[in-house]
């Protein structure tokens, strides 16, 4: 278990999304237990508002980063990319139920206090998040050998600038797929460190794979015994920090980036 997620064996899964799923059986929960003890049937309103709430949460998001979706429209579904924007989502389900309690008087009580009850779930959760995952944390001091060279690199050697710190492995699909995001991204953001730290696998191994995927990457860095995993709290691959010119943890990421994702973090780092 990290800060980021819970770890069951093989399986990784992210505490922001084991939130997201907790809020809303808990605000089900609430609204249909008020409902049946005052022999109301609400349908399938909280269901509804759910749903409201989930897609206005995405298409906010989608919203503000409209440029990267439409340059790759396939995106847009892939919700693994973790693009939500959670304030447009409560909104809208707000919205959907008290429109709903406007038109149907005797179900305010039950809609209501489950609205209340996800709402509280949410910022409570994310709060205790915020709190665990040490936001402001200082880049912690690590030697890994570089790829091109084989020469001993500082981790803090890259403070100065604000730095993405990506772990993966090849043998990772999301970190496969993510691979030419994160290229794009260094080779359009000069002035951000982009450091890929690889987890355990050796350098002809590292090169050969970079190779026949036609990757030219920068900063690349071989952590060959896994000690980078412990320093950065990383529950699995990939993980994604991303630190401000100063070293602090602004961000992290665990499981795949997309173009709109990644830009969303690149916002909070750079000045």
């Amino acid at each position: 278990m990290s800060a980021d997620a819970l770890r069951l064996g093989p399986l990784v899964f992210s505490w922001s999304v084991l939130l997201a799923l907790a809020t809303t059986w808990f605000g089900l929960w609430v609204a249909g237990r008020l409902a049946r003890r005052a022999g109301l049937d609400l349908g399938r309103t909280p269901e509804t508002a759910a749903l409201v709430g989930f897609v206005a949460a995405r298409l906010g998001f989608v919203w503000q980063f409209a440029g990267a979706y439409l340059a790759q429209p396939w995106t847009l579904l892939d919700l693994r990319d973790g693009g939500w924007e959670p304030v447009v989502g409560f909104a809208a389900a707000w919205l959907y139920g008290l429109s709903r309690m406007t038109r149907q008087p005797a179900t305010r009580r039950p809609l209501r206090w489950g609205l209340v009850a996800a709402t509280a779930v949410w910022l409570c959760g994310t709060l205790a998040l915020v709190l665990a995952r040490g936001e402001g944390q200082r880049m912690p001091a690590l030697a890994l050998q570089a790829l091109d060279n084989g020469a001993q690199v500082e981790l803090t050697g890259f403070v100065g600038r604000p730095t993405v710190v990506n772990l993966w492995a090849t043998w990772c699909p999301p970190c496969v797929r993510e691979m030419p995001v994160l290229q794009a991204a260094q080779q359009q953001h000069p002035d951000v460190h982009v450091v890929f730290v690889n987890q355990g696998e050796s350098a002809e191994k590292v090169q050969a794979w970079l190779a026949g995927r036609g990757l030219a990457l920068q900063n690349v860095l071989l952590d060959r015994r896994g000690q980078s995993t412990a320093a950065l709290d990383a529950a699995g691959l990939p993980t994604t920090l991303f630190y401000d010119a100063q070293g602090r943890l602004v961000a992290r990421r665990i499981g795949e980036l997309s173009s709109a994702t990644l830009a969303e973090q690149l916002a909070r780092i750079r000045p």
